[in-house]
């Protein structure tokens, strides 16, 4: 495992750090598919004539799939090109998806072409008796085209997986499912060479079926994207294990995530200690979402809430409806009636109820008998109050 990211370091090297709205991103998968493009018109063009001068069904047939590459090449670019535009008022999250739509539609030409091919040999096979002998050009052409799918596949890959592209992947894979198709049209050929008049026809089923079951496939899993679907069982845990290894974070909940196109999306509350103040678990929270990113390549955004108390089940509805701020300021009036003005309040929403940490002036209480005495006025009060449940008293030294 480790080679191969090191192979892919070496061949990529000047962009292995690319960001995901980095132009040289678009600029790769651009010339990639375009090689792809004059590969697929040769193939096309010499399968097609190829399999009409040898009388060779399934050579025409594969041929037709590379038309569908072609389609599919283009699908890419265009995609590729509406893709790399940035967030707008209108699709903040960026334009993403398209190459996941994409992808289905890839899928959806791969289904229709391999029905096409398997219908066309069926019907070729009713009047087997009557189909001319295939030539040995069929043969040789079938072989060129498995090399060359071959080794498109394998560089559509490479690119593909080096940039975290579903769409390049998809179309890689649909350059394989050729190559497997033109291996078997070899098989066919040469046993109809052989003297076995069907296995021809035959090989062209099994290439639509082949076709059909591909198209499936990435149908499948682009539909699961675009329905929000989440990683996997194994991705969530490692990112849980980031987020609670980062410093602070005293739990993990609500820990939602979903793809778009190569970009992951990442949603998660974090539990911290409830009485530090708001900036300091900002800091938590950024800390966290940095490690996330830092540790998991396909993450490009995560949203972290923090949280100072476990709510996890709650959904968006609280389980007690606390009042404002404003609102608790006005409530602590009464309690702190006849007593020195508070300086400053910091309240703590805790377990339905609501402490306040006061702070008062320092010579507002002058002696220890006046201190007990107002803490003992407060805690008669806080016994029927219905939202504080506890009021810490502290005196300003400034």
């Amino acid at each position: 495992m480790s080679q191969h990211k090191h192979t892919h370091q070496n061949l990529y090297s000047d962009s292995h750090h690319l960001s995901f709205d980095d132009p040289q991103r678009y600029a790769i998968s651009n010339r990639c598919t375009w090689i792809s493009v004059f590969v697929n018109i040769a193939l096309t063009i010499t399968q097609v004539a190829a399999g009409i001068f040898s009388h060779s069904q399934s050579l025409i047939a594969d041929g037709v799939h590379s038309v569908s590459d072609l389609i599919s090449d283009f699908l890419v670019l265009i995609a590729s090109h509406h893709s790399k535009t940035p967030a707008d008022d209108d699709h903040p999250y960026g334009h993403g998806r398209i190459e996941t739509a994409t992808s289905l539609v890839l899928g959806a030409i791969l289904v229709l072409t391999g029905v096409g091919i398997m219908y066309g040999a069926a019907i070729k096979l009713e009047s087997i008796g009557n189909l001319p002998p295939v030539t040995s050009l069929a043969l040789w052409t079938a072989g060129i085209a498995l090399l060359a799918k071959e080794g498109l596949f394998r560089y559509m890959l490479k690119i593909g997986e080096h940039l975290r592209s579903p769409m390049l992947i998809a179309n890689a894979w649909h350059a394989r499912s050729d190559a497997a198709s033109s291996l078997v049209v070899a098989i066919g050929i040469a046993a109809n060479m052989l003297g076995f008049v069907y296995a021809d026809s035959v090989a062209a089923i099994v290439v639509g079926f082949m076709i059909v079951r591909m198209g499936f496939v990435f149908a499948w899993e682009a539909f699961q994207e675009l329905i929000d679907a989440g990683l996997s069982f194994e991705e969530v845990a490692s990112i849980r294990e980031t987020l609670m290894d980062t410093q602070g974070v005293q739990n993990v909940h609500d820990l939602r995530t979903r793809k778009m196109a190569h970009r992951v999306l990442v949603d998660a509350h974090i539990l911290v200690d409830p009485k530090i103040s708001v900036s300091e678990g900002h800091s938590i929270a950024e800390r966290a979402r940095k490690r996330v990113i830092d540790h998991h390549e396909s993450v490009n955004n995560v949203l972290v809430h923090v949280d100072t108390e476990d709510d996890a089940g709650y959904g968006e509805d609280l389980p007690v409806e606390l009042l404002s701020r404003e609102e608790l300021l006005k409530s602590l009036v009464n309690l702190f009636d006849g007593l020195p003005k508070p300086e400053q309040v910091t309240f703590h929403y805790l377990n339905g109820k609501v402490e306040a940490d006061v702070l008062i002036a320092y010579n507002a209480l002058k002696t220890q008998s006046a201190i007990t005495k107002a803490n003992q006025l407060i805690q008669a009060r806080l016994a029927v109050h219905p939202h504080f449940s506890k009021i810490r008293l502290s005196a300003n030294l400034v």
